[in-house]
């Protein structure tokens, strides 16, 4: 498969003056969703010239060595819908906020376009299936752009638990865009970097545990890990439909409400969004500066949080929550000792049983029907076994009985009983309005031989719960971002990304990367690593 698509269209810009102005990246950063809609709102671009500012940017990154690995492949009819959609707004017709702005999508998500949706693995390389998720189909519908397919951990990190996030078969090893030899985290880590790099308006990525958050605070970051159900699955690679959820990835809070409204909403095919249509807004008019004037947050200490690095980082965020007009209120949670088991027992069964019946809808170049395919495939194809191996298929295999299995049944009700009375019962003892906490550390350095050695972070509880966790820019260490999380009960999505605004309006906000080569490169640090003179 090749890594990209050539778009060989012409492009249509208003003016030599304005394509100009688009195409200088070290001008004016890439704009975001609002920022794209407002361009084209005033006549200043096009989506086509949008659409060409990206691949110039993706080709000039390329060109100056450095090496993202973010874009699995990109959509060769970009330029084409790009045109139609101009040709609409012309004509007076304009979809809404979204219209002809180009959005990313990572790879495990379907779309209609000729490419391939291969999880990363080399195992769906030839997975063209002519079908667009109900998600994507919601993001065409409002007049986005699909610029192309992220690159990602192989399968959303689930093959093994020594994977190495942001590597796939496919698309290689995904680089930090602020410092190029630290992760990106996993396992939308392509969505992540590809945005902080300024590659695409915005990308929409997936979490069973994370994989939203993590890579987005860690890229400096807006992400939405919502409600389980406010957003089909349908047509996504999955894991586990317990704790599945594709969410926006942004620059700023304002394009995640943008982006969340249009993908928000049922599906027949996916029983968990049967409640989305009751409870999905407009999330964009619910953002408010004052969103947090009186507002209670609970404040977690996890354990990473009171790092010496970490802790000034974190005290200055609160500091700007209750500049904002927060009160806080310090929470410590119970210990959860059987989580991390039972969520292993839950995973590993809808893995089998959830991967199976996709797998036997893939198209049919694909020779790999079941998860044991899989495994077979991985054992002869050595490109996928050089880093890491892939022994929680190989458990998920053997093990998982089917969803009428007893020990699941029970880890399942056990795990959702645990994670969602540990957090209704923080917020309703204490009277909270939310949670915070910093997502997680500042990205650590990829290592292929002892990978993922990170700092924890305080995705499981809301991943478990199926609650909403949204992570917003905190600050940075040495040039690296850290994200501030915000979690809350089901459907409270509105609430959260006000709060996330408000905290955005004081000055916590996206800072765009400048590419550096290894953290260890500056003066301070090469002189302490030297002997003392």
């Amino acid at each position: 498969m090749r890594l990209f698509v050539a778009v060989a269209a012409p492009f249509l810009l208003l003016s030599n003056a304005n394509a100009e102005a688009l195409s200088k990246p070290a001008d004016a950063f890439p704009p975001g969703v609002v920022d794209a809609q407002k361009l084209m709102t005033s006549g200043k671009a096009t989506s086509v010239a949008l659409v060409k500012l990206y691949l110039k940017r993706i080709a000039t990154l390329g060109r100056k060595g450095i090496h993202l690995n973010a874009i699995i492949a990109l959509n060769p009819h970009a330029a084409g819908d790009a045109r139609a959609l101009d040709a609409e707004r012309r004509a007076g017709h304009v979809r809404g906020p979204l219209h002809g702005v180009p959005i990313l999508l990572k790879d495990n998500i379907e779309s209609d376009d000729g490419l391939a949706t291969t999880a990363g693995s080399l195992a769906l390389r030839d997975n063209v299936t002519h079908r667009d998720a109900p998600m994507t189909a919601r993001l065409k519908a409002a007049g986005a752009v699909i610029l192309g397919k992220t690159n990602l951990s192989e399968w959303a990190n689930i093959r093994s638990t020594r994977s190495l996030s942001g590597w796939s078969g496919i698309g290689g090893l995904v680089a930090n865009p602020y410092v190029l030899d630290r992760s990106p985290c996993g396992s939308s880590a392509g969505s992540g970097a590809a945005v902080a790099a300024g590659l695409a308006a915005a990308a929409i990525g997936t979490e069973t545990n994370g994989s939203v958050v993590c890579p987005s605070s860690v890229n400096g970051l807006v992400g939405v890990k919502p409600t389980v159900g406010l957003i089909s699955r349908t047509h996504v690679v999955p894991i586990s439909h317990t704790q599945d959820t594709p969410g926006p990835m942004t620059r700023t809070v304002e394009d995640a409400a943008a982006l969340l409204t249009v993908l928000a909403g049922s599906d027949p095919e996916d029983p968990a969004t049967a409640a989305a249509d009751l409870h999905k807004a407009d999330y964009v008019v619910a953002l408010h500066a004052d969103a947090l004037q009186g507002k209670r947050l609970g404040v977690l200490k996890p354990e990473f949080a009171t790092h010496r690095l970490l802790a000034p980082i974190y005290a200055a965020a609160l500091e700007k929550l209750k500049a904002a007009g927060a009160e806080l209120v310090d929470v410590t949670l119970p210990e959860t000792p059987t989580l991390d088991k039972n969520e292993g027992i839950i995973l590993g069964t809808e893995l089998k049983a959830d991967l199976n019946a996709y797998l036997a809808t893939t198209a049919p170049a694909v020779k790999a029907r079941t998860l044991a395919d899989v495994i077979a495939f991985n054992d002869r194809t050595v490109r996928e076994m050089v880093i890491f191996g892939q022994e929680t298929f190989i458990r998920a295999e053997e093990k998982g009985k089917g969803l009428d299995d007893p020990a699941y049944v029970e880890a399942l009700k056990a795990a959702l009983t645990t994670a969602r009375e540990t957090l209704d019962h923080a917020l309703e003892e204490n009277h909270l309005d939310a949670l915070v906490s910093l997502t997680t550390g500042a990205a650590w350095r990829t290592d292929a031989i002892i990978p993922n050695r990170g700092w924890g972070g305080v995705s499981t509880l809301p991943a478990i719960a199926g609650y909403p966790h949204i992570t917003a820019p905190a600050g940075q260490l040495n040039g690296l971002p850290v994200g501030l999380s915000f979690i809350g009960p089901a459907w409270s999505e509105a609430r959260l990304l006000a709060f996330a605004y408000a905290f955005q309006e004081q000055g916590a906000r996206f800072v765009p990367p400048t590419f550096v080569k290894s953290g260890e490169d500056s003066p301070e640090i090469r002189a302490a690593f030297a002997p003392e003179q």
